[in-house]
């Protein structure tokens, strides 16, 4: 019973910090003046509790579990994040087509490791150097562009300008930008919501080490599988954070944020996630992920970006990614009998 509760613990945590990182770094963009989507791909795409979960899970022993938060968190971010995005808050979203591109095929450079696996140490160098190439290309093209993608403030600010603010009952106005996401922390000095968002980001890395506690207790105390637990309820609760760091956003009115949550954190999965676990050590991975679990990731992902290229997120959309990833765990368990990872 007690781990049971360590887990609740870690993972209300996660969910309150995760609702607060996005706020801060809008706040920090907007008075830093600069991308907002490059603060996100650090802070969020990143996943620093993903990191510590899934390191902490591999030294455990836990290799199934941490395997299988990388491919469960994967495949969530577009058949439930995003779906539930698309489904509860339709809206036009604006992404660069580079992005898009990159995010469409970054399940690919799976199948070249998966292909030579059990993965190792050198495995997870070139993991994470992939994923490095991806920030610096981010921060290169945003700092070069003369209105980078997602800076929130001026996006909001000429919004407020065009709608000339809205009349309040002491015949004064109030700008639309105070409706914009996060309002009050945009009120916040630059630094100040930088240095809440590194609070933030904290309590997700505490979050996630409790949760990793209460897991191993879990599974020792009622002899759950590994892989199954990874995959189901420790990725249910990662899934519930990136709901936040998602839907929030598109629900309040900024769409690129969330959108660009599902981006990073899809590539962060594939390339930076897995990379930094392996450096924990080495997983063996089960064939059905190149003919299975795999493939299912590189469609789902596909599919995904091509509803982002159309430039607006429709209800069908999001329940057209819900079914296939519905119809991937039916699969999975009716035909395979097994979850994302087999070892």
């Amino acid at each position: 019973m007690t781990s049971i509760f360590i887990f609740i613990s870690g993972a209300a945590l996660l969910i309150y910090s995760a609702e607060k990182l996005i706020g801060y770094l809008v706040g920090a963009a907007s008075g830093l003046n600069v991308s907002v989507f490059l603060l996100a791909i650090v802070f969020t795409g990143i996943e620093f509790d993903d990191i510590f979960l899934g390191v902490a899970l591999n030294l455990e022993g836990l290799g199934g579990v941490a395997l299988g938060i990388v491919f469960g968190t994967a495949l969530s971010l577009t058949g439930v994040t995003l779906a539930l995005a698309a489904i509860l808050t339709p809206t036009e979203v604006n992404i660069p087509r580079d992005y898009i591109a990159i995010f469409a095929v970054a399940p690919l450079v799976m199948i070249a490791f998966t292909l030579t696996a059990p993965l190792g140490t050198i495995d997870g160098v070139v993991l994470l150097g992939l994923f490095v190439l991806f920030i610096a290309y981010v921060a290169v093209r945003e700092f070069r562009s003369d209105t980078p993608v997602f800076r929130d403030a001026e996006m909001f600010d000429e919004t407020a300008e065009a709608d000339g603010g809205r009349e309040l009952t002491d015949g004064g106005t109030e700008s639309f930008a105070a409706e914009m996401p996060f309002a009050e922390a945009r009120e916040l000095p630059g630094w100040a919501g930088l240095g809440l968002a590194i609070l933030a980001l904290a309590g997700l890395i505490i979050g996630a080490a409790t949760t990793g506690i209460g897991t191993e207790g879990i599974l020792q105390a009622y002899g759950l599988e590994g892989t199954l637990f990874g995959a189901t309820i420790a990725t249910a609760v990662l899934t519930i954070e990136d709901i936040f760091l998602t839907v929030e956003p598109v629900r309040k009115g900024a769409p690129e944020i969330g959108v660009g949550n599902v981006i990073g954190s899809v590539v962060f999965s594939v390339t930076g996630k897995l990379g930094v676990i392996l450096l924990a050590g080495g997983i063996v991975v089960g064939a059905n992920v190149l003919t299975w679990h795999l493939p299912a990731l590189i469609v789902l992902t596909a599919v995904a970006a091509y509803f982002i290229y159309t430039g607006k997120l429709k209800p069908w959309h999001g329940y057209t990614l819900l079914g296939l990833y519905i119809a991937y765990w039916v699969i999975s368990f009716a035909v395979f009998g097994t979850v994302p990872v087999e070892l």
